[in-house]
């Protein structure tokens, strides 16, 4: 038998939602085959089967909640009705891990029926087959990675995704690192917060609302930005007096295709040519180095009900506004229905967040990792400044960029502004 186990769809999931089930007890399913729909804490997604076999057992039923990862959820036979072996250094209990979204030992996760199909699965040279994910044989072809040249960590000695990508970039990664010590373990554990008793708030004078996926997620990546990067904040204003006209007029073009730009739109567009003037500010920190990023993929702030989502505009600097202003509407919108694909809230190099909307004059973002900087952007409003001698009254905008130190310095986060401010002043520049 093999069990299947409930993946890690996201690197902030710890649990998800078993919403769907494609497949009932007695049907045979093949590598590819999807099986079952996850509500992680951004999204849903469909899992697919990467064993072939009987379903005898459906372990959680739909509708659960709180379905940690890597709790079984169905049971396969095998072809055949060979019992599969479990590997020898398998974990004990798997429920102990740390989810990524790479360790979905026993299903492979692809967005909605927009993946290409997965290549047929390759044989090594004496003609056995090389057994991998449907997920694992799509990366690899995209990338040229030679799947006889990988040993799988997965069930059985399975190459999935985390594979194809350790091998990508030179080297294998085991399936799961547990802590050298207990007592390193334990020094790792954030501090729990008081409860509310034990702030001598009486029982009965409130209303307690369960914390679902999306807060959790939330509340314990923001915890672990704060403590673990070293941040500072730079403040600077920007006058927008023409950056309203020019939107004006270029609304006015755009409308009869229905199209309407924003200011976030031109922040954005600003923001990726800025980083393209100034690398140095479009990088990550990681343990190996610092990673310098060849293009700028917008992460944008999206409110959606019980939390917060980023949406991503790649390569930003290559899009003009209309592209944007119609990719960030999408992205929002679909964000607000959890209809995201895991690659499009993922992986952004630079964040822009807005609060503009809601009068918000000045404030300052939590960075969101592994990204260098994050923009926090306030309301135009009228303010009174000196020109040529002159007090005289213009629409200014206060932007906010909160630098991680150990990639990002001051000066360097300076320069980035210094880029920015022009392009938001004179946005002319941006429409050629």
């Amino acid at each position: 038998m093999t069990d299947i186990l409930m993946p890690a769809l996201s690197p902030t999931m710890e649990e998800g939602v078993l919403a769907k089930w494609h497949v009932k007890v007695g049907d045979m399913v093949s590598a590819g085959d999807v099986i079952a729909e996850i509500e992680t804490d951004k999204a849903t997604m469909e899992v697919e089967a990467v064993d072939e076999g009987e379903v005898t057992d459906i372990l959680v039923a739909e509708g659960t909640e709180g379905v940690k990862v890597n709790t079984p959820i169905a049971r396969l036979k095998d072809e055949g009705g060979a019992a599969a072996p479990k590997p020898a250094d398998e974990p004990a209990d798997k429920a102990e891990e740390s989810p990524k979204p790479q360790a979905a030992p026993a299903a492979a996760v692809e967005a909605p029926k927009a993946a290409a199909p997965a290549p047929a699965a390759p044989k090594s040279d004496n003609g056995e087959r090389i057994f991998a994910s449907p997920l694992a044989r799509r990366i690899a072809a995209q990338n040229g990675v030679d799947l006889k040249s990988i040993k799988g960590t997965g069930p059985h000695g399975r190459i999935v995704k985390r594979d194809v990508e350790a091998a990508g970039k030179g080297a294998a990664r085991p399936a799961s690192t547990p802590p050298a010590t207990a007592e390193a373990s334990a020094a790792a554990e954030p501090r729990k917060a008081l409860s509310l008793a034990q702030m001598g708030i009486p029982d009965g004078s409130y209303d307690l609302i369960p914390l679902d996926g999306m807060k959790k997620a939330v509340a314990r990546r923001m915890v672990d930005s704060v403590q673990n990067v070293p941040h500072f904040p730079l403040f600077i204003d920007v006058e927008i007096d023409q950056l309203m006209a020019v939107r004006a007029k270029v609304n006015k073009m755009l409308e009869p295709q229905g199209i309407k730009v924003s200011v976030n739109d031109f922040v954005i567009k600003a923001a990726a040519l800025a980083l393209k003037a100034v690398p140095e500010a479009n990088a990550s920190y990681t343990p190996e180095g610092i990673a310098m990023h060849h293009n700028a993929d917008i992460s944008m702030a999206v409110a959606i009900d019980g939390g917060l989502i980023t949406p991503i505009i790649r390569k930003a600097e290559t899009k003009g506004l209309a592209q944007i202003a119609t990719e960030s509407k999408d992205l929002a919108k679909r964000a607000r229905e959890r209809k995201l694909k895991p690659e499009e809230f993922q992986g952004g190099t630079f964040s822009v967040s807005n609060l503009g909307m809601f009068g918000i004059k000045q404030f300052t973002s939590i960075i969101n990792e592994p990204q260098g900087c994050i923009m926090s952007v306030g309301a135009g409003e009228q303010r009174a400044v000196v020109k040529d001698g002159q007090v005289v009254p213009a629409t200014v905008m206060t932007v906010t960029l909160t630098c991680d130190h150990r990639v990002v310095d001051g000066a360097t986060g300076a320069r980035f502004l210094q880029a920015f401010k022009p392009l938001i002043e004179d946005p002319v520049a941006m429409l050629a």
